[in-house]
């Protein structure tokens, strides 16, 4: 199948739709993970374990619900999920303002609300994860995920800064709802998507128990998923335990106003678009394997400069250490997801995404809560101690695996999706 070959991906009309979707939901989104958290602290004086218990909570459904998502995105059409994912996320973030507005919120609210929206994010992710390789050719599929890297990273770029200004300007619980109007946005360009989506016919339907665990055997089984995910996951969980509290260490141990981190969020995301504009050449340039090991080596330790940072000039520190860690997570996010969707048979794509997401989002609760935890016994700079030395270890999964070998993307697809069936292939 060529898909849309002259001009490139800027001129094929449904892929512009599935970008602009996503950098409009992208940039609402940068406003809500800034303005949910300070709207505990800030409006409702929330304790440390209870901010990290809302980055709980709004992760929970990856456990709950990612491997099931998984089947049903591979039974069912993906646009329609995509959408009811976008709408029930605006309706559910739409709630806090009006709350507010009525002297009504509270924190278990925020919880619901979080969990809501972490319910949608979920089957909204598996679904686009595994929808882009409907869309553009397998060889267009890096070019595309960059694409859509660099919109998220223009986001994160200008979404923090964004947000602390609007919670300056409006407190926390109205600037959430920037982020509901943006969904909106996004569920309507979606509806625009023309191209027919085409179900994979199956001779039998098969029971959900049965699919489950085909999509684990894959993940689980396999010589490349298998490490990258452990890898991942090790990083998940020691990046959420440190920055579970992030929040309220810049608050309360570091006296940064909401407007302060908003522009320190935003400058330290420059390495976001940087990386979603190296990601390509320098798969290319060192090989796909190379490229995800080198990227997880620089992620972890960049960290360390967030407990380091001295209360008299903390800012400097934490801009490096934003950077750094986000565009080795955009090069190694952008590598590894194309490898996976270049090279997994289209109808395990939603079970093998569900069930990535499941191990490796499934951490992300995990690490709050015990975030939340160590820092109401150690307290917070410690806690961030404990996650940036967590996180620089997490690299070594991968480093002992067969993942390094992996050679250039075009060479390592025309030889791993020949082997890459519903067998573990080690």
């Amino acid at each position: 199948m060529q898909t849309w070959p002259r001009g490139g991906l800027w001129r094929h009309p449904d892929f512009l739709r599935l970008w602009s979707a996503q950098t409009v939901s992208q940039l609402g989104s940068q406003v809500s993970q800034l303005a949910l958290p300070l709207a505990a602290i800030l409006v409702l004086d929330a304790s440390a374990f209870e901010v990290a218990l809302l980055g709980t909570v709004e992760f929970l459904p990856f456990l709950l619900f990612a491997l099931p998502a998984g089947v049903w995105v591979d039974r069912l059409r993906r646009k329609p999920i995509l959408v009811l994912g976008d709408l029930g996320r605006a309706a559910a973030l739409a709630s806090v303002p009006v709350a507010y507005a009525f002297d009504a919120l509270t924190i278990w609210q925020l919880y619901a609300v979080g969990f809501l929206v972490g319910v949608g994010t979920v089957f909204f992710d598996v679904a686009y994860q595994s929808y882009l390789p409907s869309l553009v050719d397998r060889s267009q599929l890096v070019d595309g995920n960059s694409k859509l890297e660099v919109s998220r990273s223009g986001a994160a770029l200008a979404g923090p800064g964004l947000a602390g200004v609007l919670i300056g300007a409006i407190t926390a619980p109205y600037a959430i709802l920037v982020d509901a109007f943006s969904f909106i946005g996004s569920a309507a360009l979606i509806v625009r998507i023309r191209r027919p989506e085409i179900l994979p016919e199956l001779t039998e339907k098969p029971s959900m128990r049965r699919e489950l665990v085909e999509g684990l055997r894959y993940l689980l089984g396999h010589r490349f998923w298998r490490p990258l995910a452990i890898t991942v996951a090790l990083s998940n969980f020691f990046n959420t335990l440190a920055f579970s509290i992030f929040l309220v260490y810049a608050v309360r141990d570091l006296e940064l106003s909401a407007t302060v981190i908003g522009i320190v969020l935003g400058v330290g995301n420059v390495g976001w678009l940087l990386g979603a504009v190296a990601a390509n050449r320098l798969s290319a340039r060192l090989g796909v394997g190379l490229t995800l090991v080198g990227s997880a080596l620089v992620f972890g330790p960049a960290l360390l400069l967030v407990p380091a940072a001295p209360k008299s000039q903390p800012i400097p520190f934490l801009v490096a250490a934003l950077i750094l860690a986000s565009f080795a997570g955009i090069v190694f996010n952008v590598t590894g997801l194309s490898f996976q969707q270049a090279v997994t048979p289209d109808r395990l794509l939603g079970r093998l995404n569900a069930t990535r997401r499941f191990i490796v989002w499934g951490v992300i609760p995990l690490g709050s809560l015990t975030g939340g935890a160590l820092a109401s016994l150690i307290g917070l700079r410690p806690t961030l101690w404990v996650g940036a030395i967590g996180g620089s270890l997490s690299f070594l999964p991968l480093l002992l695996s067969p993942v390094r070998s992996i050679g250039d993307m075009e060479n390592a697809v025309r030889e791993h999706s020949l082997v890459s069936t519903m067998e573990p292939d080690a």
